[in-house]
């Protein structure tokens, strides 16, 4: 099982909730996928709109764990302040912490992530930093508190997978004690099974499953794909070799002469 700042999760897929067609696509993907968790923006909840009260009830109606986020902030300030309204809205300490440093690649400002996680820590906060595949930058969230990291497999919404597979590996080796989760960046399910076949412990995905033709029969992709890497981790896989090796012993084999 996955363990989350202690709370023990089974299915190793977190599902993003923002742009599905329509709320009832939205619901059967999370169904079909068999997520424990998904995530949701402040921003949905603006101003107790009707159209707030309407999702956060959708949301209730799924019986699954909320992760809030702070997605498009870009300074401290604006981070730590959307996580003290999530933390009040949706009624947890939780927080998926997002500091936005560069507007076309969406790559996280990891000097403000940092001071960002170490205000929300200080304050009782159990916080999931959507980082990069950065070590030193890793090694101060851990010192901080983090006990949960989320490294990019590429840049939100790209759908492009992993693009630094070295460094994820590497990542996964520096830290054999810490859950990793690949967040952002991975488009088909093959990619969330290569992320899970290097040793991480989840995927969280939105656009791959909401932008989808058939949403729910994605979400259902996904959640096979990632079990089926996971397995496959802890089955121990062969080295890769540059020299080709028979699958067949040539003992016992007959010789014409």
């Amino acid at each position: 099982m996955l363990d989350l700042y202690g709370t023990r999760i089974q299915n190793r897929l977190l599902l993003g909730t923002a742009q599905y067609p329509s709320p009832a696509i939205l619901a059967d993907s999370v169904r079909e996928s068999g997520t424990e968790i998904v995530t949701v923006s402040l921003r949905r909840e603006a101003g107790g709109s009707k159209e707030g009260q309407d999702f956060w009830a959708l949301i209730k109606a799924l019986n699954v764990r909320v992760l809030p986020n702070t997605a498009g902030c870009y300074t401290v300030k604006e981070a730590v302040t959307t996580a003290q309204m999530a933390r009040e809205v949706f009624q947890t300490d939780w927080i998926k912490l997002e500091v936005i440093g560069e507007e076309d690649t969406l790559q996280p400002n990891v000097f403000a992530l940092v001071e960002a996680a170490e205000i929300l820590i200080d304050q009782g906060f159990k916080v999931f930093p959507y980082t990069t595949e950065d070590i030193i930058v890793a090694e101060k969230l851990v010192e901080l508190g983090c006990e949960v990291l989320m490294p990019w497999g590429a840049p939100i919404g790209t759908g492009r997978g992993l693009n630094n597979p070295y460094g994820l590996r590497t990542m996964r080796e520096h830290f054999p004690d810490t859950t990793l989760i690949v967040d952002a960046g991975i488009g088909l399910p093959s990619h969330a099974a290569q992320a899970m076949e290097l040793g991480y412990d989840a995927i969280l995905l939105n656009t791959a499953v909401s932008g989808a033709g058939t949403p729910k029969a994605m979400a259902k992709a996904f959640a096979m794909a990632i079990e089926a890497g996971h397995m496959a981790y802890l089955a121990d896989p062969i080295e890769m070799r540059d020299m080709a090796q028979p699958s067949t012993s040539m003992m016992g084999k007959a010789f014409l002469s």
